[in-house]
């Protein structure tokens, strides 16, 4: 069955021209087109429960339900607890004991059952929540956290063993461009179900969400199905109960010893901590300070959509050329630099010229330091620690960018507040005042990831002469 899915994927892209066929370059004898892009609907799960929780639910809880703003933010950010876990988990995965002889898939479908789970009784949650019950209030509370943590939990866990499974599957040259390949389709899987999500719920009610969540939770277990069918090939010596295996601090101890792993992970929180603190601001930035209309800030996604993938062009070019990662991501940087300083200076000089142009370039230079890092990244480890290695990027990444969105915000309210209380002086007590101090800090934390990088880049050029591996599409991480 699997072998004629693959067998019709493979045949349908082959009707698209070479030309316009990003993913081409990611197929290899070994993992041919089809069977990845069977792979890669673990990603599609994924994307579909990220939008669910940050953005469908985010709005029916506060609108429709009437659940407390503070109370929602709370749960929405639940799933970032089991973020710095990723680590161990992937160390797990590299060492998991079983008389199957798999690796990964234990832990791909104990993620996708613990994502099921939450999804199952999440609409009943969040209805007691809503008080449209007999039972007290902290049922529903209890109820929700629960079903937020295990979705979490579960996404965190299948999306870490499900890129550790494509590094074991890919040949080394090509592994880069899968792993990448699989974080686009995370960007697909979510496109696809908030348009999907935002139509069935067009005409909302209790009944309908029930379905659409649960609906939710069976297409998750389908599609990871469907993933996993055949992918992993059983060695039980691979797995065996008498195989050493080191524990986590000795793997960590061996994992660490190579001195770039700790700047790099410092670089990649400080870098993505400073393009995703703006990440829920920029739009009301350009709303309250520029009085730009709704159909204006909307175009922002697409201009950053766009700033990034004229980044990937560049990185794709420059990485071709043997230009070193670290280089690329400290690139990337310098451009936020500029990008950040030209949406700060927008609300003076009342340019919303002047804050499409910084907007396009966050995008750019978020689009390079991404590659670079992701690049980077991947070459930490040999294949027996390919997990630890992404578990570490995975964790340090999610942790670092939701930590990086609530601060934004908090730190846009408090500021604000404390301006228009006249507590700053009275040059500050414009409404900018409370966006600017965020985007002042992204500005020093840029500077910052700079600093940390200055060191690699140092290294790469001393010890890495040969060309980087080329880029395409697939390697567009985000």
């Amino acid at each position: 069955m699997m072998r004629r899915v693959n067998h019709k994927l493979a045949r349908g892209w082959v009707l698209i021209g070479p030309r316009f066929l990003p993913f081409a370059d990611a197929a290899t004898p070994e993992l041919p087109l089809g069977r990845l892009l069977r792979l890669a609907l673990f990603q599609v799960s994924v994307g579909m429960a990220v939008v669910l929780l940050n953005g469908t639910l985010n709005r029916v809880m506060i609108v429709e339900l009437g659940v407390p703003t503070w109370l929602v933010a709370l749960m929405v950010s639940l799933p970032l607890l089991f973020a710095p876990f990723r680590t161990l988990i992937g160390f797990r995965s590299d060492q998991h004991r079983s008389a199957l002889g798999w690796k990964r898939v234990p832990y791909i479908w104990f993620g996708t059952l613990l994502q099921f789970g939450g999804l199952a009784i999440m609409p009943f949650a969040l209805i007691v929540l809503s008080g449209d019950s007999h039972q007290p209030a902290f049922v529903g509370q209890l109820g929700a956290a629960l079903a937020f943590l295990l979705v979490g939990a579960g996404l965190h866990t299948t999306q870490t063993a499900g890129l550790a499974l494509a590094t074991d599957l890919a040949p080394a040259e090509a592994r880069p461009r899968v792993v990448a390949l699989l974080y686009v389709m995370l960007l697909v899987g979510m496109v696809a179900s908030s348009l999907a999500f935002g139509a069935l719920l067009a005409d909302f009610g209790q009944i309908k969400l029930i379905q659409v969540i649960q609906g939710a939770g069976l297409l998750t277990m389908i599609l990871n199905l469907i993933a996993l069918w055949k992918q992993e090939g059983r060695d039980p010596a691979r797995t065996a109960a008498d195989r050493p295996r080191p524990s986590f601090a000795e793997s960590w101890r061996a994992f660490s010893q190579n001195h770039q792993v700790g700047r790099l992970l410092l670089a990649l929180g400080l870098g993505t901590a400073a393009f995703s603190m703006q990440d829920i601001l920029l739009e009301p930035y350009g709303g309250q300070i520029l009085h730009l209309t709704v159909a204006a800030t909307t175009t922002l996604t697409a201009l950053l959509a766009g700033g990034s993938l004229l980044g990937f062009g560049l990185a794709a070019s420059a990485l071709g050329r043997g230009f070193d990662p670290c280089r690329l991501a400290a690139l990337g940087a310098l451009i936020g630099l500029a990008a950040f300083t030209a949406v700060l200076f927008a609300a003076p000089l009342d340019s919303p010229l002047l804050f499409r142009t910084g907007t396009g370039l966050i995008g750019l230079g978020g689009g390079l330091f991404a590659v670079g890092m992701l690049t980077a990244a991947m070459g930490l480890a040999d294949a027996a620690q390919s997990g630890l290695a992404l578990g570490a990027w995975g964790a340090v990444q999610a942790t670092t960018a939701g930590v990086a969105i609530a601060l934004g915000g908090a730190v846009r309210d408090l500021v604000s507040g404390l301006a228009q209380a006249g507590s700053l002086g009275e040059a500050l007590t414009s409404p900018a005042t409370g966006y600017g101090a965020v985007y002042q800090i992204e500005i020093l934390l840029l500077f910052a990831t700079l600093i940390a990088l200055g060191p690699l880049v140092r290294f790469e050029r001393a010890t890495r002469p040969q060309p980087t591996a080329t880029f395409g599409l697939a390697e567009f991480p985000s």
